[in-house]
């Protein structure tokens, strides 16, 4: 099914694209402008919301390379936001948590995030925003499916 002009898949392409890279700017700014990089926000996210990880597992849910890992993790350790612990099972296997410290800049931080993210999207009513999270949904998933998909021939 094509659509119409405005709905048409390569449109829509276009539009999401847009839209994404005027948020991500958005936000890279805005956590740009406490002192971090993307990466180090997206680590410390993850530990506020997942708690202490291994750092492999934090760069599966960041989408980080192990070498952009140890970066982030290096800068947060520095700055007193992150501490690394053994693993009791595994000497080798290192967990990263948040210190105190940690802990409270990046929930200050995040509250500030969520808020302006909802004065973003404030003019998208509540309806249209579960539509919009279905539709992307299908779109991710249908992606990484072909990307499976034409890794497997």
């Amino acid at each position: 099914m094509a659509g119409t002009a405005e709905t048409t898949a390569p449109k829509l392409w276009v539009v999401l694209a847009r839209a994404y890279g005027s948020l991500a700017a958005f936000v890279e700014r805005r956590v740009e402008a406490e002192g971090l990089c993307l990466s180090d926000f997206m680590v410390l996210e993850v530990l506020l919301h997942k708690g202490p990880m291994t750092m492999s597992a934090i760069a599966e849910k960041v989408l980080l390379a192990n070498a952009s890992m140890t970066s982030a993790i290096d800068r947060l350790d520095e700055m007193g936001f992150v501490v690394r612990k053994g693993s009791k099972g595994d000497r080798r296997v290192r967990i990263v948590e948040l210190t105190a410290e940690g802990r409270k800049f990046i929930t200050q931080m995040y509250e500030r995030h969520e808020r302006e993210l909802e004065d973003l999207m404030s003019g998208i009513p509540v309806a249209e925003r579960a539509a919009l999270r279905r539709g992307l949904k299908k779109i991710g998933l249908a992606a990484q499916a072909a990307v499976d998909g034409s890794t497997k021939d």
